[in-house]
């Protein structure tokens, strides 16, 4: 019987330690990952889903062709080239024709007539001064009327005029011509104090452009005005991009008071009311940098309302229009992977890109339009930040 006991008790103590040597066996090692071979895709992930996104955004989205590889201008200024030049007399060289007519009309014409007239003026005084003088005529002449006289000082004037009016009314005409079918279109938006610009038939693309200031105005860190962007108080942190050889629609108008855009290289000068649509054209003859400026008394930094106009050949516009998120007409749409820089919270395309415009808003009469190129502040959005540009009321 012990025996027995015996037998039963060694069994049970067996198996006991089985199960107990079962349980505490560690868990199976789990296989370590195998090395992904060359040419093998890697395991799809949010990670690589993102990287995929870029690079398809990256390949979508063509380089802006008016920067370099750093985001500095590839077009520089050239002297004497649409911008003033010191201690130069005249008007400057003309880009456009309607700006060699009306310089025709003002060196051929104007600059003779008032010359000529300028000078028999200054001559008859000298010798009325001359001739009647006390020494010489001490009985003064009591008469009163001449009738040829009266007829000669009436007539001419008149004639002048006239002969002047032909030439300057035809001028005056030719600016107000309407923007033929095949017109870009550019609304420019005055506001205290910077431009911000509209490409209507180019998806919408909207740029705020705001003068650059010297190094010496700015922290350590944020943009400043170098001799590649323009002379001092011309120069912009966004250029306005249009083509050669194609005409031209501008329309002005303002947020807040009246502006005027004027573009003395093109001739033109374009009051921006607020409420009110103004509208001419023109065609830029020759590719080049052109300056401009805000010409209508706006308020304490009127004089700091730069305007900046690239003029590239077509087929570089289109690239720009691209690079910016918008399309040619008849092209359709731009890609999904482009985000118009017009649009609210868009991602930039290249540094230089703004956030959008719009003129019906209400917010936009009470500030600037934020620049989204950059979200640091040492880059440009602290160069389009610079008081000159935000409306600052205490300036």
């Amino acid at each position: 019987m012990n025996g027995f006991k015996t037998i039963l008790v060694a069994a049970g103590l067996a198996f006991a330690g089985t199960a107990i040597a079962q349980e505490a066996a560690p868990a199976a090692p789990v296989s370590a990952p195998v090395a992904a071979q060359p040419g093998t895709p890697a395991t799809t992930g949010p990670d690589s889903e993102s990287a995929a996104t870029a690079t398809a955004a990256e390949a979508a989205s063509p380089a802006d062709p008016t920067l370099n590889a750093d985001g500095s201008p590839r077009l520089t200024p050239t002297d004497g080239i649409g911008q003033p030049v010191d201690r130069s007399i005249g008007i400057q060289p003309q880009a456009t024709d309607l700006g060699d007519d009306a310089k025709w009309f003002h060196n051929v014409i104007l600059v003779p007539v008032i010359t000529v007239i300028c000078l028999f003026v200054l001559a008859l005084l000298v010798w009325v001064m001359i001739r009647y003088r006390r020494a010489a005529n001490p009985v003064p002449s009591k008469t009163s009327h001449n009738t040829m006289i009266e007829i000669v000082w009436t007539a001419a004037p008149v004639i002048i005029l006239a002969l002047i009016a032909i030439p300057s009314i035809r001028l005056l005409a030719a600016q107000y011509e309407p923007a033929p079918a095949n017109a870009i279109t550019l609304k420019a938006i005055g506001n205290q104090w910077y431009w911000s610009y509209e490409y209507p038939d180019h998806g919408g693309i909207s740029i705020t452009a705001n003068m650059l200031k010297e190094q010496s105005e700015v922290e350590a860190g944020q943009r400043f005005r170098t001799d590649a962007d323009g002379p001092r108080l011309l120069a912009t942190d966004n250029r306005i991009v249009l083509p050669v050889g194609v005409p031209i629609r501008l329309i002005t108008t303002a947020n807040d008071v009246i502006h005027s855009w004027a573009m003395p290289a093109f001739w033109i000068k374009m009051d921006a009311i607020p409420g009110r649509l103004n509208e001419t054209s023109f065609t830029i003859r020759e590719p080049g940098l052109y300056f401009g400026q805000c010409s209508e008394l706006c308020g304490s930094r009127h004089a700091y309302m730069p305007i900046a106009v690239e003029a590239v050949s077509p087929e570089v516009f289109a690239q720009w229009i691209r690079a910016k998120g918008g399309a040619m007409p008849g092209q359709g749409a731009a890609p999904a992977a482009q985000v118009p820089t017009g649009s609210a919270g868009s991602i930039p395309t290249e540094p230089g890109a703004d956030a959008g415009d719009d003129t019906t808003a209400p917010d936009n009469a009470t500030g600037p339009t934020v620049d989204a190129t950059t979200q640091a502040p040492t880059t440009t959005q602290a160069a389009s930040g610079n008081a000159g540009g935000l409306g600052n009321v205490d300036q």
